[in-house]
């Protein structure tokens, strides 16, 4: 067993990472251990980086131990440089009880390098820097090249050719010349807004009136963009660092902030868990992660109720309150089979597609709404062999058939198979009957297969009409 990570102490004390635990109790008897936990270290190193969303949204993991922050554009919400951003920082670091080391850099190569080696000028830093394997660092070492700043001196197309590409990439970045990017753990989101406090807030009023006055700024930007948004996020940041994130989905594109603050309220009704101010917020975020475009619509002098922007309206709050996932409804799928003719989805995911189960005006329906998952065998007695039914037994029960409709053919979707369509392989053709029995019971069903494709063709209830 060995020492995975010391503290201040522990490192002034002469211990060092990697150090046999039994030869460090033999220098340190009063030695406190504890068991290493990457697992732990991530979940933490995740809660720091929830925090750090307060200063900029394109926050990355650069684990075990290193955050990189893109603060680029966010600088003039807390000071008037960097500097102020970073002391700022350091000062929540140190109320939670963590010591860290802060660097700023052009790249995020070049930050991390100074951050881990404690060097303020690039040339500063160690070849280790380029994180290129040992041996490559022990031949520049013995070259003579101990820093970063000698082998800035140095031409690049021998370094390539003595050890590798990737050395001068690597180098390049540290010397600021080539910006990877960082990779965000959150997507950016389109348009964002925030308000911090110089006093943390904690009256649900003064929240709420916040957050109705990001929405009113976002609904500027999305206006100007000719979009809406179809997904909101809100973020509470609060003084001791935690991060309460309450979302919201529209049916469709939206810059309503009534609407949306409709929502949040209802959202936050809903919650298992309320939420809990603590000592207050001091910094409340906005965003708007998903817009789409939306056009703006002249009103005519006789203005009429839009019955599709209630409906959709309806799904949003139920959707809030019950779960997105409990309020579905049915797209219609490129397929003429009736199990694959239709797929059950969110109600917020988007419009549904087609009138295909709207019948004419005093029409009856043409296919039942209620569909057995696997189609019911049943026992029919027909008068030809191909000619619709005139009895038949489901669940032991005889229904004896006054009216039918039919058939209504389909065949099978022979493009699905290789070899096309041939009995036997793309599938049988299927006769559709609407039917009636004595009671008024009205029911689908089918016959599978026609006496020329198969000896013996059977029948089936596919679905019940109400």
């Amino acid at each position: 067993m060995r020492i995975a990570a010391c503290d201040s102490a522990a490192l002034g004390l002469g211990l060092m990472l990697g150090t046999a635990l039994a030869d460090a109790r033999a220098r340190v008897p009063e030695l406190a251990v504890f068991d290493h936990d990457p697992a732990a270290d991530i979940e933490l190193l995740g809660w720091l980086a929830d925090g750090c969303e307060r200063y900029t949204p394109a926050c990355m993991l650069d684990p075990p131990q290193g955050l990189l922050l893109d603060i680029t554009g966010c600088v003039h919400l807390f000071g008037e440089d960097e500097a102020v951003l970073a002391k700022d920082l350091k000062a929540r670091l140190r109320r939670h009880g963590l010591s860290g080391r802060l660097a700023l850099g052009a790249t995020p190569d070049s930050a991390r390098a100074k951050a881990k080696y404690a060097k303020a000028a690039i040339g500063a830093l160690p070849v280790e820097a380029l994180e290129s394997g040992d041996k490559v660092h022990q031949a520049l070492r013995r070259a003579g090249l101990k820093s970063i700043g000698d082998l800035a001196k140095r031409p690049r197309t021998p370094l390539a050719a003595r050890f590798g590409k990737a050395v001068v990439i690597k180098l390049a970045r540290l010397l600021e010349e080539e910006d990877p990017r960082i990779i965000p753990r959150r997507s950016l989101p389109a348009i964002h807004t925030a308000q911090n406090f110089a006093e943390p807030v904690s009256r649900t009023n003064d929240v709420l009136a916040t957050i109705e006055q990001l929405a009113g700024a976002a609904a500027v930007q999305l206006r100007e963009r000719g979009q809406g948004g179809r997904r909101f996020e809100v973020s509470l940041f609060r003084s001791d660092g935690h991060v309460a994130r309450l979302g919201v989905d529209t049916g469709g594109p939206t810059r309503d902030s009534s609407l949306l603050m409709r929502l949040i309220r209802e959202r936050i009704d809903a919650l298992a868990d309320p939420l809990d101010p603590g000592f207050g917020y001091d910094l409340i975020r906005l965003a708007v992660p998903l817009a789409e475009t939306l056009t703006s619509v002249q009103v005519g002098l006789e203005q009429k109720v839009d019955t599709d922007a209630e409906a959709v309206a309806l799904i949003d709050r139920l959707s809030v309150r019950l779960g997105a996932d409990r309020v579905r409804h049915f797209h219609a799928r490129d397929s003429h089979i009736p199990e694959r003719a239709a797929l059950e989805r969110a109600a917020q995911s988007g419009a549904s597609h087609g009138d295909w189960q709207t019948p004419q005006p005093g029409e009856p329906a043409m296919r039942p709404l209620r569909l057995f998952e696997t189609p019911q065998a049943i026992e029919v007695m027909a008068s030809i062999p191909d000619g619709p039914p005139r009895q038949f037994r489901w669940r032991r029960n005889l229904y004896q058939i006054i009216s039918f409709e039919g058939p209504e053919r389909m065949a099978p979707e022979w493009w699905r198979h290789k070899r096309g369509y041939e009995a036997g392989n793309g599938g049988l053709t299927r006769d559709y009957y609407r039917v009636e029995d004595k009671e008024g019971n009205r029911f689908w069903l089918f016959r599978r297969g026609l006496y020329d494709e198969t000896e013996s063709p059977c029948w089936y209830l596919h679905g019940l009409f109400a």
